[in-house]
């Protein structure tokens, strides 16, 4: 049990505003009791959530009425979550875009004390017929990159975006460009390592895993950034295989294949056109030359440096080993960004922390990675909520990137109880370790939400004192 110094509603103040708190390393997000199944309905949707520890509470933070009440554009479908992490008033953003039809990005101002003012759409829904928004990354150099989950033959989609000016931008007002030089594939997760190589996925039963290289690693936009760099291909073995949903996890030492040239132009005999001139990145992957490895329907991406040690991590929804989802489906990965080796992580075998047996049917479409300040892994479900759609804690004592020890395993950590809905984009705040962030998606009232978990409790009044305090004289963030 970690041992708390500071009285209740001082530590909850701190936590907002005090630059140690900020810089702290140390979450009480890890101090809880694994919930033993999943929440049924809630009462109220705007506290959904069923939490394992007393000490968390909840609130919600935003939601697509009062948007819309507010004259908004706003089509919902919120998704994945990020803040501004780096450059003037680091951390005190969230991103998401829509993930619909006619998508879009909303920033939330964590600095506003005014619910219905705090949110702003600042890519209008439907802008440059933007399609399932679904990546959501703060870039290095300060830009937001989203990217459109969605691709296929004949189709003008897979686009990966940047707005350059996402902090900055006034309601409908975000400079939305694309970056063409990354091949077209239906994106979901995007990870930079400590080299800023760029990783990103393609979600499709059969997807690959892609690494960019940019030819300006360190550049201060996005322009540079993107202007020249290679896209390559993840190669397990002799390449070729396909992970399926009856088949064993795919492991072992792997090649980055080139599918584009070191500008991003086409390379000769690989390179497979798009309608449009683009490069296919899924075509190109498959090509005989290149033979890269197909998961099955790889999604998010998270990143872990631990005392050097880089480790990318990747989620594959619909992997299983006997094609029968109620005993267990999916598997979550990880691969070593300097040995260049795979290994499997989490699945259906690993052991539930709250019975000490395997987790089985417990573990089903893994989507959505997020890492907290120590660098815990949390594995967020596309379920379905009120039924069985959780949040899972993964527990690696020792932080050697697998579950296997004794002790490790996988623990439920929180639990959805609006109908008809999904956990997505959990994010951990990387100022305040003791708050994250999680969408309410797609529920049946329509009403997406953002809310805030705090891992220490916070009296009401404090929520509004702590945000209002934090707009009037600022937050010292880490640059």
């Amino acid at each position: 049990m970690k041992e708390f110094r500071l009285t209740l509603i001082a530590a909850a103040v701190a936590s907002l505003i005090s630059p140690l708190a900020a810089n702290a390393a140390e979450t009480a997000f890890d101090n809880f009791t694994p919930l033993t199944a999943s929440a049924g309905p809630a009462a109220n949707e705007a506290s959904p959530i069923t939490l394992s520890s007393p000490n968390f509470t909840q609130v919600s933070i935003a939601d697509r009425s009062t948007q819309l009440a507010q004259g908004q554009s706003n089509s919902g479908n919120w998704d994945m979550i990020t803040a501004n992490e780096t450059g003037p008033n680091a951390g005190r953003y969230l991103f998401m875009p829509f993930e619909t039809g006619a998508g879009g990005v909303q920033r939330i101002d964590l600095h506003d004390a005014n619910y219905n003012t705090r949110t702003t759409t600042i890519v209008a829904s439907g802008t440059q017929d933007f399609v399932s928004g679904d990546a959501s990354r703060w870039a290095p150099w300060g830009g937001y990159l989203t990217a459109e989950e969605s691709w296929g033959s004949g189709s003008s989609k897979g686009r990966l975006f940047e707005v350059t000016n996402p902090t900055t931008a006034t309601a409908n007002g975000g400079t939305f460009v694309q970056r063409s030089i990354l091949p077209r594939v239906s994106h979901e997760g995007l990870a930079f390592d400590n080299g800023n190589n760029l990783y990103f996925v393609d979600e499709l039963n059969g997807g690959s895993i892609y690494k960019y290289v940019s030819a300006n690693p360190l550049a201060d936009n996005g322009d540079d950034f993107f202007s020249a760099g290679q896209t390559f291909v993840m190669k397990v073995g002799v390449g070729g295989q396909f992970e399926g949903n009856n088949g064993p996890a795919i492991t072992g030492a792997f090649s980055w294949e080139a599918i584009t040239d070191v500008n991003g132009g086409v390379l000769a005999g690989v390179s497979v056109l798009a309608s449009d001139g683009t490069i296919d990145g899924r075509a190109s992957a498959d090509d005989n030359d290149v033979l890269a490895t197909g998961f099955n329907r790889p999604e998010d991406l998270e990143f872990q440096n631990l005392g050097g040690n880089q480790l990318i991590y990747f989620t594959t929804t619909d992997s299983d080993t006997n094609a029968n989802t109620t005993d267990g489906r999916s598997r979550i990965y990880n691969f070593n960004v300097a040995t260049q080796s795979l290994s499997l992580f989490a699945d259906s075998n690993t052991i539930d922390l709250a019975t000490g047996l395997a987790v089985g049917g417990g573990l089903r479409n893994a989507d959505n990675l997020a890492i907290d300040a120590e660098g815990n892994i949390y594995i967020i479900e596309d379920r379905d909520g009120a039924v069985d759609d959780d949040i899972w804690f993964a527990k690696d004592i020792n932080k050697d990137g697998d579950l296997l020890d004794a002790g490790e395993g996988l623990a439920r950590w929180a639990s959805n109880g609006t109908t008809g809905s999904e956990f997505t984009g959990l994010y951990f705040d990387k100022f305040n370790p003791n708050v994250a962030y999680v969408n309410i998606q797609h529920p049946a009232s329509g009403v997406d939400r953002t809310m805030q978990i705090n891992a220490v409790p916070v009296p009401g009044a404090v929520w509004l004192f702590g945000s209002a305090i934090a707009g009037l004289i600022g937050l010292r963030r880490r640059g």
